[in-house]
């Protein structure tokens, strides 16, 4: 079922609706109403090479079509392609390029893209520069012509910079490079970068698609036919795939995706307005602010602001560190996008790949503390923050 589809039911349907049945339709043989987990590895063939469009699990699997589906239809993409983390989504994309290829992106990413970039894959011959890109001049100056990709994360991880996706994109088309975002903050809930002239959506569905800090996956969106018939190559040959469980789980959660992020989202503008106020509390990064230097770029280009925020004590790193201990609701840990609310380090957690030196010289201070804020109660949320803080 596909929203560009002019037969399908969703054409012209809002979110909610879409978050709800994109994907999945009853099963045929008994009416579930729930896409089966087709838990096998092959097909029996009636005939060699002669199959009911399905031979290994690898190349075809009903669960994952379901789930492969349902993020086309979030994101209004003609084609997705899922995968066995947001890690291998990533991976698979940077397979896309070729030796001697360069790619521009942003200073402030995930510390396990900048690892796979930089360790991985500059290995093999492929060259990045990496710019803030809110400014675009620096993007405009970074592109060589043998730049192949642009590579943006907006919301950034973890110091939610917002960049310009449709500037962006058409700088990186007039040069003949892929625009790629990395929607996975956002949620095609908030953003779809599609429309705003990406080449390339990507996503760590372990966190807001999934939402329940159940399951692992990842997905990359397109409407382009070729890079879809690329991407889908790269997944049976590479074999990154997601299991048929996990794609189960991850289609269930994305049926409340759109409810989850207005309570996220709710909840976020909330305590960001409580640290920004808070005498122990230096710096708020949160789109959702007024003085945040991004917030016209994510009202113009973002439905709401999202769920997460980082943040900087008045006070000493190890200030910052005992304060991630002293929550009570707040869980320690790395990830985001659940229902429950964490909090975490990035310096010594998400980003301990990134050397010190380049964190810093991008802006992420040693002090600097990122939540994911679930949907709890957000006097509870707020409560438990000022315990913390008093601490």
């Amino acid at each position: 079922m596909s929203t560009s589809d002019t037969s399908s039911p969703l054409r012209g349907a809002r979110f909610g609706t879409i978050a709800v049945h994109a994907g999945t339709e009853p099963e045929p043989v008994t009416g579930a109403i729930m896409t089966p987990i087709f838990q096998t590895s092959t097909y029996v063939q009636p005939y060699p090479a002669r199959h009911k469009g399905y031979e290994y699990s690898r190349t075809q699997n009903p669960t994952r079509e379901a789930l492969e589906r349902c993020v086309a239809g979030l994101e209004g993409a003609r084609h997705a392609v899922a995968f066995g983390s947001g890690m291998a989504a990533i991976d698979a994309v940077l397979r896309l390029l070729e030796q001697g290829n360069h790619v521009v992106a942003g200073n402030d990413l995930y510390g396990g893209t900048y690892r796979l970039f930089k360790t991985v894959y500059e290995r093999f011959g492929i060259q990045f520069t990496f710019v803030d890109t809110t400014d675009l001049d620096a993007v405009r100056a970074a592109i060589r012509p043998e730049t192949a990709l642009v590579w943006i994360e907006s919301p950034s991880n973890p110091l939610l910079r917002v960049s310009d996706l449709a500037a962006i994109a058409e700088i990186a088309r007039e040069h003949g490079a892929l625009p790629v975002a990395d929607n996975t903050f956002a949620t095609p809930a908030l953003q779809r970068p599609l429309a705003l002239g990406c080449a390339l959506v990507v996503h760590s569905t372990t966190k807001y698609v999934g939402g329940h800090s159940d399951v692992v996956g990842g997905a990359v969106a397109t409407d382009d036919d070729e890079l879809a018939e690329r991407l889908r190559y790269i997944q049976n040959a590479a074999g990154g795939i997601p299991g048929p469980f996990d794609c189960f789980l991850t289609l269930r959660g994305a049926k409340t995706l759109h409810l989850r992020m207005e309570r996220h989202c709710d909840n976020a503008e909330r305590i960001a307005a409580f640290l920004q106020q808070h005498p122990r509390v230096a710096r708020v990064h949160y789109p959702g602010l007024p003085e945040h230097p991004g917030h016209e770029v994510a009202a113009r280009q973002m439905r709401r602001f999202g769920g997460m925020i980082s943040f900087v004590l008045d006070g000493s790193v190890e200030d910052g560190c005992r304060l991630c201990t002293r929550t009570r609701l707040f869980a320690l840990a790395e990830s985001l996008g659940g229902v429950e609310s964490l909090i975490e380090h990035p310096p010594s957690m998400t980003h301990a790949a990134v050397p010190a030196e380049v964190r810093r010289a991008a802006g992420l201070e040693d002090g600097l503390i990122r939540l994911s804020v679930g949907i709890e109660d957000a006097e509870d949320l707020i409560a438990d923050l000022e315990q913390a803080l008093a601490r």
